[in-house]
């Protein structure tokens, strides 16, 4: 499991196109899977802070943040762009922050209501993904069939099957050095 800081050292231009997206709007903005009790999914959205030292995320009491208590696997997606149909998504395991200068520092940074019930989680990356569509000249509405995808697989926690499970048309595959 690779923090943020070592997938972006790793993938710095991939790390960044993941960032602008997840933060288009200003702070961050995207959607949290989580795995609920029963094995199905569970989807909310969230606003993910992103740092040059981590991907993390400010969760309040809820079957979301009990999600991630029980089984930290998560997948987090980009808000969609109102001028594109480009993609990013992040997927690996979330872990409480207990370091309390960390969870002060960001807390502040992101402007994290002090009072709410909310732990700060931190998210590991197993799997990177950055989607761009070029928009076609007949206008936004019409866009180029094929998206140029850039994939980032950890290989500390990639498995042969989990390489496999990229289709092999999607782009360019990343992995980092052991």
């Amino acid at each position: 499991m690779a923090s943020w800081s070592e997938f972006a050292a790793d993938e710095p231009r991939l790390a960044s196109g993941i960032r602008l997206l997840m933060q288009q709007y200003g702070p961050g903005f995207g959607y949290l899977a989580t795995v609920r009790a029963d094995g199905g999914p569970r989807v909310h959205p969230v606003s993910p802070v992103i740092t040059d030292d981590g991907l993390y995320c400010f969760v309040v009491d809820s079957p979301k943040r009990r999600d991630l208590e029980r089984d930290g696997r998560y997948a987090l997606h980009s808000f969609p762009p109102e001028e594109s149909d480009d993609e990013a998504y992040v997927a690996g395991r979330a872990r409480p922050v207990t370091d309390d200068a960390t969870v002060a520092r960001l807390a502040f940074a992101a402007r994290a209501a002090p009072h709410a019930d909310w732990r700060l989680f931190e998210f590991t990356v197993d799997v990177a993904m950055l989607a761009r569509r070029e928009q076609s000249v007949a206008g936004p509405s019409e866009l180029a069939s094929r998206p140029a995808v850039q994939v980032w697989l950890d290989p500390a926690g990639a498995t042969p099957q989990a390489t496999r499970s990229v289709p092999a048309h999607s782009g360019r595959h990343h992995r980092r050095a052991a």
